[in-house]
């Protein structure tokens, strides 16, 4: 009645370098992070390693998992559209005056990263 559950074959050079990549897009963003958080800007050294790895990440199941070219093109599809909505949502407007223009820029350049 019950099946044995199989054991997942790891890849585990994949993982690997998958780790190497991550580190690589967070260590990347850093310097980022690190000159926006010294001008107290809203976004700072945590937020900008986050999107960096997220975004990476993203990627990287898209390219591996579903491996197929239109599926990693979707993929990348939505990593752009909600690092738009992020950073859709650093801009702020009040007094006449809007803000947040910078740090929404680099956000999404951050996740292209």
């Amino acid at each position: 009645m019950w099946q044995q559950l199989s054991v997942i074959d790891v890849h585990w050079p994949t993982v690997w370098s998958h780790l190497v990549l991550l580190g690589v897009a967070s260590l990347l963003a850093l310097p980022i992070g690190w000159n926006r958080e010294r001008f107290s800007r809203s976004a700072g050294l945590r937020t900008y390693p986050v999107v960096a790895v997220a975004t990476c990440g993203v990627m990287l199941v898209g390219i591996e998992v579903l491996a197929s070219n239109e599926s990693a093109g979707r993929a990348m599809q939505g990593v752009i559209t909600g690092m738009g909505f992020i950073g859709g949502g650093a801009i702020l407007k009040g007094n006449g005056n809007v803000t947040g223009m910078a740090t929404a820029a680099s956000l999404w350049s951050t996740g292209a990263l």
